[in-house]
């Protein structure tokens, strides 16, 4: 089956998420291009700020209605679905998950802040454990302790995430770093904003990095060892945002740029041909979370 127009949209990403998928065997790999082709077009949709947000919820209410059609078996109108629909099947992925994700980026056309923890990891789960859990019927396990797994390490990444582009977001009028967190630092919404660095910011960012960091650790308590092999594109992301959570830790947090630190494509290389020589060895990836 083609994934032609699926795999065109996960090459222009360039993700760190994309990245993974080159450890996957091929059909794997094109159910996987397909799940992310799908998880970027709603993303893209909420996040075209040219576009009204009235017609970006339109546009995204035909995306719902048309996953639903690819979940109980009908017709479809997007390329991206058609090509997803088989592996829909296949893997039998719930249409319940595609709602709490277009869920997800649809509080991204009017949410900018969120009050506390508990808001934000409501947040993290739909645009980031929810494709964690999609992702892992793809891999296959064992053991159903895996979507723990996936809902713990969705939330590592997305937290990671949301702690790099924190200049970024800004630049956009966004801050997700909770405003309970804001007060307990003493930092203003304004020197967000306004890209002002200081000592009480840094605490700041160090306490989300901890947040990050205890999500990590759960997901790598909660994987039952049986099932590591089938999540190596899962534990490859897992590696990497943790070495980019260790890149911000080090270099003290310049995350109020409007650019947001990456890691170099020859560290990634060298993640990616890790846990190649990992998995046909049988030896785990290197841990992270510790």
């Amino acid at each position: 089956m083609s994934t032609e127009v699926s795999d065109q949209i996960t090459q222009k990403s360039a993700s760190n998420l994309a990245l993974a998928f080159v450890v996957l065997p091929r059909h794997k790999r094109a159910s996987m291009s397909a799940l992310y082709a799908f998880c970027r077009e709603v993303d893209d949709v909420a996040d075209e700020e040219t576009v009204p947000v009235d017609q970006r919820r339109r546009r995204l209410a035909a995306w719902r209605e048309d996953i639903r059609r690819a979940c109980e078996g009908g017709k479809t109108e997007f390329a991206v679905n058609r090509e997803l629909q088989p592996f829909i099947s296949e893997f039998r992925l719930p249409f319940s998950l595609f709602e709490e994700l277009i869920c997800g980026v649809e509080m991204d056309l009017v949410q900018t802040r969120y009050p506390d923890y508990d808001a934000l990891e409501a947040y993290c789960y739909r645009v980031a454990s929810v494709v964690g859990l999609l992702s892992v019927e793809i891999f296959g396990y064992s053991d159903a302790r895996c979507r723990d797994y996936a809902d713990a390490l969705g939330k590592a990444l997305q937290l990671t995430n949301i702690l790099r582009d924190i200049g970024n977001d800004a630049a956009r009028g966004r801050i997700y770093v909770p405003q309970t967190e804001l007060e307990r630092f003493g930092v203003s919404e304004q020197e967000i904003l306004q890209n002002q660095p200081s000592e009480r910011f840094q605490k700041l960012a160090a306490s989300v990095a901890l947040r990050a960091r205890g999500f990590y650790s759960r997901a790598r308590s909660v994987l039952p060892p049986g099932d590591r092999r089938s999540m190596v594109a899962a534990e490859l992301m897992g590696t990497v945002y943790w070495r980019l959570l260790r890149k911000l830790e080090t270099h003290g947090f310049p995350v109020l740029a409007p650019e947001p630190t990456r890691l170099g494509k020859l560290q990634k290389i060298i993640l990616i041909l890790l846990a190649w020589c990992r998995v046909k060895t049988g030896i785990p990836l290197v841990r992270y979370g510790v």
